[in-house]
């Protein structure tokens, strides 16, 4: 997977996610994963590992969805390896949010991912 760009900033990886996936590309969007991610995807379930967000993603990508940028809300840094980003969704729907955290080489990755929150049910 490194044959892709690889997130300078934790700013980098959405901006990279909107690219690779309109590219129809999910390997290029499973390398903004770190091997262990876990992603709050589909609805109500839990996708775990690199590979697995792998597969989920080239299953959604083969349906040709065009995602739009969406302006990322202010990053969120806890010391200098971790932080969280998120974005408003355009239909004003709560927010997309996402772990990340910078590897020894100085990029970032995508530890948790939750792109898309769910009212609960009582």
């Amino acid at each position: 997977m490194s044959d892709h760009e690889t997130a300078r900033t934790p700013e980098d990886l959405t901006r990279m996610f909107v690219e690779y996936s309109n590219a129809g590309d999910p390997d290029a969007v499973a390398a903004l994963y770190h091997e262990d991610a876990v992603m709050a995807f589909p609805p109500g379930q839990v996708t775990r590992g690199r590979q697995a967000i792998r597969d989920l993603w080239a299953t959604v990508l083969e349906q040709r969805p065009t995602f739009v940028p969406e302006p990322p809300l202010p990053t969120l840094y806890f010391g200098e390896d971790l932080a969280l980003t998120s974005t408003p969704p355009r239909d004003g729907a709560g927010a997309r949010a996402q772990v990340v955290m910078r590897r020894p080489d100085g990029s970032w990755v995508r530890v948790i991912d939750q792109p898309e929150f769910c009212t609960p049910t009582r």
